[in-house]
């Protein structure tokens, strides 16, 4: 999984210290979001390199993000697949919300849509299959991501495809739908603009597999296939979804046959899961076992002489940004030395919302859920190597006691013989002792 995988095991993680942003160098800036950046660091001790995203604390609750921020870090922490960017450590300090993650070295696929980068069918066959098998794992879990796009599907150093940004995603309960209108709208599936126009009840995990069928479109032609805006009124937009593609007659019947199984604008209809995938003409001698273990390599694989991303963003954190991720160290030790000159002024000071973020804001490391874990199948299985020996220890009593009267039998024999008198016969059919009562004679 580029730099990093989910199956790595670092003793040194495994200590009970929780970890903190000291525990990292910044070595620069790759991503940007609306109130949020994403660097590469690398951990101190062991020389790990990870993507670290980082949300500023005052501006998540003067946006009213706290709650997204919040469960997108519970709900990643239960999370891990290969074809996700899965989430190693989450922390704060008095200025952010951090998230530890695997650093995908190839950037995102809107970097490469964007330097007109040509994927051919079978590049993009590969993606679905990558893309298709996290959201069929992501649907066992009862998650629907609601924001596949471009933007949100990373690349590893060899091209493979990984799924992030769970900011808005959600787990529905059993049987339940989601509701909100939730997404990029030229992504979004059209039960999602009929929801939002009370024409249904709500929507499920079939919207994540109609926005994969509009990235896969977008990657083979350059272009999405339909003409969606984030103006475009809701009426409009419902309109235009239900609307046939145009696919180009260069492209392969069985690559169009693919693409409109996904494009279907009825979600029962629409290809939704991992097996129904492997159905499609494209896809049907497709060995997906190899493609989650990564055995099937990309045709396409980012650039590694350079950073696939906009190298201004380091530059935009060095000389414009008020609070420089790099002089962190020094901001806060400054600021902790006032604090605790002043330590009643700045409790009094600390707001409602500010302390529910301290209090609520999961503090995770995968490495101890690993060990956790560990060794609960370790206590798992001694409890069953004990039930087995138990088990087996109550057989060999019971064996030991059905033989007692073979054993008299013997005895009796010998007996027998030594006074001169035959044995009598001994009835072999008898398995055991009757020992209920004989009936009372009548009067």
């Amino acid at each position: 999984m580029g730099v990093n995988s989910s199956s790595r095991q670092d003793a040194s993680l495994l200590s009970d210290e929780d970890v903190n942003f000291d525990h990292f160098q910044i070595l620069r800036n790759i991503g940007k979001g609306s109130f949020g950046k994403v660097c590469i660091v690398q951990k101190r001790d062991n020389g790990n390199l990870f993507a670290m995203k980082y949300v500023s604390r005052s501006a998540c609750i003067g946006r009213g993000a706290l709650g997204g921020v919040l469960k997108e870090v519970e709900l990643l922490a239960t999370l891990e697949h290969p074809f996700l960017v899965n989430l190693w450590f989450s922390f704060q300090d008095e200025e952010d919300l951090f998230m530890v993650c695997d650093l995908l070295a190839g950037g995102d696929l809107r970097y490469h849509l964007n330097h007109q980068v040509e994927f051919s069918e079978a590049s993009v066959a590969l993606l679905v299959c990558e893309i298709g098998s996290a959201l069929d794992y992501l649907q066992k879990q009862r998650v629907v991501h609601r924001d596949i796009k471009p933007d949100n599907i990373l690349l590893d150093e060899e091209g493979h495809a990984h799924l992030t940004d769970f900011n808005i995603a959600t787990r529905l309960p059993p049987d339940g739908l989601a509701c909100s209108m939730s997404g990029t709208k030229p992504y979004m599936a059209p039960e999602v603009f009929m929801c939002a126009l009370e024409e249904i009840a709500g929507y499920s995990y079939p919207v994540d597999w109609w926005s994969l069928g509009v990235v896969a479109y977008e990657m083979r032609s350059g272009m999405r296939p339909f003409v969606v805006h984030s103006s475009t009124p809701l009426v409009d937009v419902k309109n235009v979804l239900n609307t046939q593609p145009h696919f180009p007659r260069t492209w392969s019947d069985n690559f169009i046959d693919l693409l409109g199984k996904l494009l279907n604008v009825h979600p029962g209809a629409r290809i939704s899961s991992q097996r129904e995938l492997q159905q499609t003409k494209l896809l049907r001698g497709t060995n997906f076992e190899r493609i989650l273990a990564k055995q099937t390599n990309p045709l396409f694989k980012p650039s590694k002489d350079h950073l696939n991303c906009d190298p201004s963003l380091e530059l935009e954190e060095m000389i414009i940004e008020t609070k420089p991720l790099h002089k962190k160290k020094k901001r806060l030790a400054k600021q902790r030395s006032i604090h605790r000159d002043n330590q009643n002024a700045s409790q009094d000071q600390l707001s409602a919302l500010d302390s529910q973020l301290l209090k609520e804001f999961l503090v995770y490391n995968r490495f101890k859920e690993q060990k956790r874990k560990a060794m609960e199948k370790k206590e798992t299985e001694w409890q069953q190597e004990l039930d087995q020996a138990m088990a087996s220890s109550e057989v060999d009593v019971v064996g030991r006691s059905e033989s007692v009267p073979a054993r008299l039998a013997t005895i009796s024999e010998a007996g027998q013989a030594e006074n001169g008198s035959a044995p009598k016969p001994v009835d072999h059919q008898l398995d055991y002792i009757d020992r209920t009562p004989s009936p009372k004679p009548s009067i």
